[in-house]
């Protein structure tokens, strides 16, 4: 079983990991509002990266809380 800092440490690197994806996706919206759609699939791809990354970072949080 995980200590609670282990668990702590696994919370903060979730929401660490939800905040760079929160930030790739605002800037796809910035760059499609400003029509510059190749910048906006570049940052759409790493928001789709950045996605990925949190939600196993989120489920590894979620499995030492649940131990």
């Amino acid at each position: 079983m995980p200590s609670n800092s282990e668990t702590s440490d696994l919370h903060k690197q979730a929401a660490s990991d939800h905040s760079e994806a929160a930030k790739n996706h605002l800037q796809a919206a910035d760059h499609l509002d400003q029509n510059h759609l190749s910048n906006a699939n570049e940052k759409a791809k790493s928001a789709m990266s950045s996605c990925n990354t949190a939600q196993k970072s989120s489920a590894a949080a979620c499995k030492g809380m649940a131990k």
